[in-house]
């Protein structure tokens, strides 16, 4: 059943993105060397901006999966529902 409210309570696999972000930070460290030594500054330099992209991305998952189960809750845990700001007390 879709609720509407997915964009807010959605989880992702943490795990996999640990593992695409391992990959991409790899990728682009060996771009970055690559280019370097085939002596293209302006894309060693744009791949090292993306490694550093990934680097950040990478982490925050580890962060996340560290944090425990508010991040990474087990296939039991339902979605969390957003407050309903209406039935809130004064």
């Amino acid at each position: 059943m879709r609720t509407g409210n997915e964009p807010m309570t959605a989880r992702s696999p943490l795990r996999l993105r640990c593992g695409l972000a391992a990959w991409g930070t790899l990728v682009t460290a060996a771009g970055t060397a690559a280019f370097a030594l085939a002596g293209r500054p302006g894309w060693a330099v744009a791949c090292g901006l993306l490694m550093l992209v990934t680097l950040v991305d990478l982490t925050m998952i580890i962060r996340h999966i560290r944090q425990g189960p508010h991040y990474q809750p087990g296939r039991d845990i339902p979605p969390y529902e957003p407050v309903d700001e209406r039935r809130r007390g004064p």
